[in-house]
């Protein structure tokens, strides 16, 4: 299994911008229930513009993350851009017989996210110097945090115990949990006061709207519908707030998991000992017709 991502600097920290370019590249292996092994570095930079040291930072930060993922950096290629661009193309092995993928939700499953969302506003925010301390770390850590343990927590249950999995990354948790809808055929239902989200990030809605969101917005908006409930959630002001959040674009986000009713006990229990922000953010239903997501 291959899988390849690289993007331009979310943070100011030229090491923890590789540390989280490593931890996204690598998250789609985890999500359909692999093991990486090898990667080769893929980077842009402007001529002249960005000091050695800064670039040697980069790398830095991306192979401790390999490092920690256990995965070998085979080499990479770098290109003359006009920005700062960072990633990796990642190769992984799977066992056949217990694939993951976005298309096998069933009506009756349990949704769980093993990571608060939010990351998207939080680094617009960081742009423009808008972002409180507290908020930053803690978005930061989140970003840092590799996928692996609650792959592998996944990995060690029965068979059957979960239907389908997608990481959170660009498309936002609307995004990615419509395809995890449209695929499977059927339509997920979200609680706004269970999905988790960064402490702080409310305040920070209204003014820092990250490049990615116009297009979420357009692409996935109407495939998801919020509820006279959803609106009435006591942590959004606003309808618009609250599509905002959703369709946000992650970096390095956690995973959406459709667990088999029957097993939803036993998947809470192993993926909270290794993600304890993770959340029972709602359940699957039989297709409605013309909604992928309903929002309640």
């Amino acid at each position: 299994m291959q899988t390849v991502d690289f993007f331009t600097p979310i943070v100011d920290d030229p090491y923890t911008y590789g540390q989280i370019a490593a931890a996204n590249a690598i998250s789609d292996i985890y999500a359909m229930g692999g093991t990486p092994l090898t990667a080769l570095a893929i980077a842009g930079f402007p001529k002249d513009e960005v000091d050695r040291e800064t670039i040697q930072a980069i790398f830095r930060g991306g192979f401790a993350t390999l490092r920690e993922a256990g995965v070998s950096l085979l080499g990479g290629h770098t290109v003359q851009d006009r920005e700062i661009k960072f990633g990796y193309a990642v190769t992984g092995a799977i066992d056949p017989a217990r694939i993951l993928t976005n298309a096998g939700a069933q009506p009756g499953d349990i949704l769980f996210l093993t990571k608060p969302i939010g990351t998207g506003i939080v680094g617009t925010a960081i742009k423009f110097d808008r972002a409180p301390a507290a908020l930053v770390d803690e978005a930061v850590a989140s970003m840092r945090t590799l996928n692996r343990a609650a792959c592998e927590a996944l990995r060690a249950l029965p068979a059957g115990a979960v239907h389908a999995c997608t990481d959170i990354t660009g498309f936002g948790l609307a995004g990615h949990a419509s395809e995890m809808a449209s695929a499977s055929g059927v339509t997920l239902v979200l609680e706004a006061e269970q999905i988790p989200a960064f402490r702080g990030v409310f305040d920070l809605l209204a003014t820092n709207q990250s490049g990615g969101l116009t297009s979420n917005l357009e692409h996935f908006g109407s495939r998801v519908q919020l509820t006279h409930e959803a609106l009435t959630s006591s942590r959004i002001d606003s309808p618009f707030a609250l599509r905002v959040l959703l369709h946000d674009p992650q970096t390095s986000g956690g995973l959406l998991i459709a667990a088999n009713g029957d097993s939803a006990e036993l998947v809470e229990r192993a993926i909270r000992r290794v993600a304890p922000q993770s959340r029972r953010v709602g359940g699957v239903e039989a297709r409605i017709h013309g909604v992928d997501v309903l929002i309640k």
